[in-house]
């Protein structure tokens, strides 16, 4: 079987699993917006409110068994914040094109017993949907670090080997350990970090011979890593007791590490 293909069936058995809608599997990927507007925001915050979405989370922090689900009482604590992942087109060398685009908003859901997950919504050809939920906090607390850290800058995941990077300026800061792997722990400077992901990447684009194979839609896993690559229709879990949907309007096929960076 593909990478696709098990994509798509794992997708599919995700849904299922929680009780998720199959239309949500099966959307085609739209493309998100360029910025995360108080529209936006509000759109977002009503899918993640809404009443199937809660019923769905009651289940998902039930799966292992640490809390019922009808004593989950899932709530949602603060605002949708934008996620950024490495843009291909920034990769691609494409004039203008900033490192990294908007690929989702996340709205952070929290237990009756202290779980903690990420709703990922986005934009689909139906409106605004919840399209994943992620165990965790990482979204969250990398936009605080990523502020604290270059106060202003855009703080962007390059999920192919899970790392997370604030940029502003000329510089790309590290805010993990992977990053710290990537481009050192004082960072680099926005066209070494081009020159990198160029390398790493390049290749692996969509329209690509590579991509053309059916190889993952373009960025490619490296062999053997813990997290996964970006520009497939689809997502895939995160390991045990992680909760898929299909990411329908950023197309990527990610998997949720567990391991976790000092703040």
């Amino acid at each position: 079987m593909t990478l696709r293909a098990s994509a798509a069936a794992a997708v599919l058995a995700a849904t299922a699993l929680l009780g998720l809608a199959p239309r949500a599997a099966a959307a085609a990927p739209e493309p998100q917006p360029q910025a995360a507007t108080a529209e936006n925001r509000a759109a977002a915050a009503q899918a993640a409110t809404a009443p199937d979405t809660l019923a769905t989370l009651s289940r998902f922090f039930a799966r292992e068994g640490r809390v019922a689900a009808a004593a989950a009482q899932p709530r949602i604590e603060g605002e949708a914040i934008p996620v950024n992942h490495l843009s291909p087109d920034f990769v691609a060398g494409r004039a203008g094109a900033s490192v990294a685009r908007l690929e989702f908003l996340a709205s952070k859901a929290v237990s009756s017993d202290g779980q903690q997950a990420a709703l990922w919504t986005a934009r689909t050809k139906t409106g605004w949907q919840v399209v994943n939920i992620a165990t965790g906090d990482d979204e969250f607390r990398y936009a605080r670090l990523g502020a604290a850290k270059l106060p202003g800058g855009t703080v962007f995941r390059e999920p192919q080997i899970d790392a997370w990077y604030v940029a502003g300026g000329d510089r790309v800061l590290p805010l993990d350990e992977d990053a710290v792997r990537a481009v050192g722990a004082a960072g680099t400077t926005l066209g070494a970090y081009r020159a990198r992901v160029v390398g790493a990447y390049g290749d692996k684009l969509p329209g690509s011979p590579y991509a053309g194979r059916g190889a993952a839609g373009g960025f490619a896993e490296p062999e053997g890593s813990d997290s996964g690559p970006g520009t497939a229709p689809g997502v895939l879990p995160a390991g045990a007791g992680a909760g898929v949907l299909a990411l329908a309007g950023a197309g990527v096929l990610l998997r949720r590490s567990r391991r976790r960076a000092a703040p």
